[in-house]
C-alpha cells in the first residue's frame, strides 16, 4: 500500500501546482480590487461563467486521468499515448463548440442573469476576450490528466509556475497600462489569462517530447479518431462532465443570488470566493492524489487496500488543512488586505471568510472521499450523490438569499453543509455498494 511519504511526494507538487496556478485568480482579484467594485464584480461574474464552460472539460479529463491511472498500474503502458491523443481531439472539438456558443448567446444570458447594467456590460467586456482560452485551457487538461494518471505530477508544478508568473506580469503590464501598455482595466485581465493558458500549452508540448518516453507510453500511435477508445473514455468521462458543470453551475448560481442582495454583497462574495479557492488547494491536491492513488491500487490489483489507503490520505488532509486554516482565523483582517484596501470591505468579508473556514476543514475529509469514489471506476453513483447534495445546497440559497434576504456569510453556510452531505453519501457508498466489481 502507498504509504504517507508516497502520498505526499504525489501530492505536493499538484498542491505548488495549484498554488501557482491560483496566483492567477488571486493577482486578478488583488489587481480588479484596486480599479473598481464593478470590475471585480465582472471579474468574477464572468469568470465564474468561463469555469462553468472549463468544468466540462476537466470532468472530462478527470475520466480519461482515471483510466490512465488504471492502465498504468496494470502495467499496459503503451495504452496511454492513445487515450492522450483522443482526449486532445474530443476537447477541442468542444473548446470550438463552447467559443461559438459564448460567442452567439453569452450577451442575452448574461442579460437575464446580471441585473445591474454597468455589471453586466463589464462582463461582456471581460468575456468577449476571455473565451479565447477555451483553445488552450482544454488542451492543457489533457496534459493534466496525463501526468497526474502517470503519478509523474513535478510536471504540473513547472507548468504552473511557469503559468502564474506569466500572468502576474502581464496582469500588472494590461490592467494598469504600465511599461507602454495601454490601460485595458478588466479586458487586460483577461487578455492576461489567455495568453498566460497558451504558455502553459507550449510548455507540455516541449515538457511531454523531452522527458517522457513516446515509444513506450504510446505516443507514437497517433489515430485520427478511434470510436472504441473514445466510447471507453466516456463512459466514465460523461458522468463527471455532468457532475463537474452541475457543480459549478450550481456555484454560479450562488453568485446570481449575492448579485441581487446589492454591488457590496457581490464585493464581498468574491473576495471571500478568491480566499476560499486559496484555502481549497490543498484539499483539491490530495483529492486529486486520492483519484489517482486509487485507480492506480486497483490496476494493480489490490483493492482491499482502497479503504485502508483513503483512510490515510483524508486524515492526512484534515491535518494539513487545520494547519492552514489557522493564520486566517486568527487574522482575518490581514490575510483580506491581500485582495483590498477598503476598510469597510475588509469589515464586512471578515463573517463570511470564517464561514468558508469551516466548509475547507469539512472538505478536506468529504473531497477526497467523493475523489476516491470516482477513482474507483464508479462515476455514475458519484454523479448521483452530486446531484443529491447539490439539491440540498440550491433550496439553502434559495431560501436564505433569494427568501429570507440573509447577508452573504449566512448565504456562505450552504457550502459546509454541502460537504457534509457529500461525505455522508460517499461513506454510505463505500459501506453498502459493490464498488469492487467496476471494470473500465
Amino acid at each position: 500500500m502507498y504509504k504517507s511519504r508516497d502520498i505526499l511526494k504525489v501530492s505536493f507538487p499538484i498542491f505548488l501546482s495549484l498554488l501557482a496556478q491560483n496566483v492567477i485568480n488571486v493577482t486578478d482579484t488583488a489587481f480588479l480590487g484596486r480599479v473598481g467594485e464593478v470590475e471585480l464584480g465582472a471579474s468574477a461574474m464572468g469568470g465564474l461563467y468561463y469555469i462553468c464552460a472549463f468544468t466540462i472539460a476537466f470532468g472530462f479529463s478527470m475520466g480519461a486521468q482515471i483510466l490512465i491511472g488504471r492502465r498504468n498500474g496494470e502495467r499496459q503502458f503503451d495504452a496511454v499515448g492513445p487515450v492522450l491523443f483522443q482526449g486532445i481531439i474530443f476537447l477541442f472539438a468542444l473548446a470550438v463548440l463552447m467559443f461559438f456558443l459564448t460567442w452567439r448567446t453569452g450577451g442575452v444570458l448574461m442579460r437575464w442573469l446580471i441585473s445591474s447594467d454597468v455589471v453586466r456590460d463589464a462582463t461582456m467586456d471581460f468575456l468577449d476576450i476571455r473565451v479565447y482560452g477555451f483553445f488552450f485551457s482544454f488542451i492543457n487538461v489533457m496534459f493534466r490528466a496525463l501526468f497526474v494518471g502517470l503519478t509523474r505530477t513535478k510536471a504540473l508544478m513547472f507548468n504552473a509556475l511557469l503559468m502564474s508568473l506569466a500572468n502576474v506580469v502581464l496582469d500588472s503590464l494590461m490592467i494598469f497600462g504600465h511599461g507602454g501598455f495601454p490601460q485595458m482595466g478588466v479586458r487586460g485581465a483577461a487578455l492576461a489569462s489567455v495568453i498566460s493558458e497558451g504558455i502553459s500549452v507550449v510548455f507540455f508540448l516541449a515538457y511531454t517530447y523531452l522527458t517522457v518516453d513516446r515509444r513506450k507510453y504510446g505516443l507514437t500511435r497517433l489515430r485520427l479518431f478511434d470510436f472504441g477508445l473514445m466510447k471507453r473514455i466516456l463512459h466514465i468521462s460523461v458522468f463527471m462532465m455532468m457532475q463537474h458543470f452541475v457543480s459549478m453551475s450550481t456555484f454560479f448560481l450562488f453568485f446570481i443570488v449575492v448579485e441581487r442582495l446589492g454591488l457590496r454583497s457581490l464585493a464581498v462574495a468574491n473576495i471571500v470566493r478568491s480566499m476560499y479557492v486559496v484555502m481549497f488547494i490543498p484539499v483539491n491536491a490530495f483529492s486529486t492524489a486520492a483519484s489517482t492513488l486509487v485507480s492506480n491500487t486497483i490496476g494493480a490489483g489490490h483493492v482491499r487496500q482502497v479503504i485502508p489507503l483513503v483512510r490515510r490520505i483524508a486524515l492526512i488532509s484534515f491535518g494539513v488543512m487545520l494547519v492552514f486554516s489557522v493564520i486566517p482565523a486568527l487574522f482575518p483582517q490581514t490575510v483580506l488586505r491581500i485582495y483590498t484596501n477598503d476598510a469597510s470591505l475588509i469589515a464586512d468579508s471578515v463573517a463570511s471568510l470564517r464561514t468558508i473556514l469551516t466548509a475547507t476543514l469539512v472538505a478536506s475529509v468529504a473531497n477526497v472521499v467523493f475523489n476516491a469514489l470516482s477513482g474507483t471506476g464508479n462515476t455514475r453513483p458519484a454523479f448521483v450523490i452530486e446531484i443529491a447534495v447539490l439539491t440540498v445546497y440550491t433550496f439553502f440559497i434559495y431560501l436564505t438569499g433569494t427568501q429570507m434576504h440573509q447577508p452573504v456569510h449566512v448565504c456562505f453556510i450552504a457550502e459546509p453543509i454541502y460537504f457534509a452531505c457529500m461525505m455522508a453519501g460517499s461513506i454510505l457508498y463505500f459501506r453498502f455498494a459493490p464498488w469492487r466489481d467496476r471494470r473500465i
